[in-house]
């Protein structure tokens, strides 16, 4: 297959720090190449990746603080994609509701969205007005509105990349890893660890929007010995911090789409204990990789229980469930069912190249 990768221009493929979309892009448009199909990403410059790269911008527009309007150079992005629609067979787009208009309009080939965020009540009002379109949920529970949803396909990472860790470090800290805004909650991790007495070590990225709210709640918390801040933090960091964890933290307060790091923690050995909300009982099985619960205080009181998981099983819930060949497999699956949609309704022969 003629496949085009549309990833967001904000970070680039892969994303050197933080950034989940990004890094699910990445592994999924590498492992179409090594499977043979044809693939075009179309991402910012500084990317890196095994497939043909189609820079929209020189880097990612993150680090370039002449940027000041992201839907400008995302609009650039779609009218390249889109100028270019009849080279390819599938055009899978990771960049939201700003390709729906120009997808609607095109017949030369299909567009499959996958959904990477909740919906805000603004986005709801678009993905609406083209509920037509072929779309694919991250998790049953993002299915908030309705749409045409073609399948869930659950984000993927690569085991070789997170390497395994038996035991954790000495002394033992719990690990929170995520963006600082109030809904991911590293404000309730830092209660959790003050309430149970642990060591907690908290990474992340903290945007523009979000600066205040880490300056007011969070900074003032932070002393260097119970609370350590390591900021945001590389791959190889990632690992270390997660890997060496006794217990991940995931106390977040909103419908959470995914939630990368979860499983990131447990492909690591080390177990997770969340909040209730969004993919969170889709992601971790209660009582042998983690814990659900319905409350912070619930979370602190489940951590002598979940020192006690086997680590290996976190390993292999991931192994089997979340890998990049499982989710490539669906990916592939949906791209075929999309084609051949698409020709029978229109009437028209199969390419040699695509087979269902």
């Amino acid at each position: 297959m003629k496949i085009a990768q549309v990833a967001p221009l904000w970070e680039r493929v892969p994303p050197p720090n933080y950034g989940g979309i990004e890094l699910v892009v990445s592994c999924l448009t590498d492992e179409l190449v090594r499977r043979g199909h044809e693939v075009t990403l179309f991402a910012s410059g500084d990317s890196q990746t095994l497939a043909h790269l189609e820079a929209v911008y020189p880097r990612a527009l993150r680090l370039d603080p002449n940027v000041k309007e992201y839907a400008v150079y995302e609009m650039l992005e779609l009218s390249q994609v889109y100028q270019s629609a009849a080279q390819f067979d599938i055009i899978h787009s990771h960049v939201g509701i700003s390709a729906l208009p120009l997808a609607s309009l095109i017949t030369a080939s299909s567009t499959v969205h996958t959904l990477h965020n909740d919906f805000t009540t603004d986005k709801r009002k678009a993905f609406s007005y083209h509920k037509k379109q072929p779309y694919v949920s991250i998790s049953n529970s993002q299915r908030q509105i309705d749409l045409n949803y073609i399948d869930t396909v659950y984000n993927g990472i690569e085991l070789a990349d997170y390497p395994f860790v038996a035991q954790p470090s000495e002394p033992p800290y719990l690990a929170f890893l995520g963006r600082f805004s109030p809904e991911k909650g590293a404000q309730h991790a830092i209660a959790i660890a003050k309430q149970s007495g642990w060591r907690l070590k908290i990474a992340g990225k903290v945007d523009i929007q979000d600066s205040k709210f880490f300056e007011q709640e969070i900074a003032p918390l932070i002393d260097g010995q119970q609370i350590e801040y390591l900021g945001e933090i590389n791959h190889a960091e990632k690992t270390d911090l997660l890997g060496n964890a006794a217990i991940t933290l995931f106390p977040i307060s909103w419908q959470e789409p995914f939630g990368l790091v979860m499983i990131e923690s447990m492909a690591t050995g080390t177990p997770v204990i969340a909040m209730n909300f969004g993919s969170v009982p889709e992601v971790i099985a209660h009582g042998k990789t983690g814990f659900i619960c319905k409350s912070y205080s619930e979370m602190a009181a489940m951590i002598p229980l979940a020192l006690e998981l086997n680590r290996q099983t976190c390993r292999k819930h991931v192994e089997n469930n979340f890998s990049v060949s499982q989710m490539v497999n669906g990916y592939e699956a949906v791209y075929r069912r999309i084609i051949k949609d698409r020709i029978e309704s229109n009437g028209c022969i199969c390419a040699p190249n695509i087979q269902f």
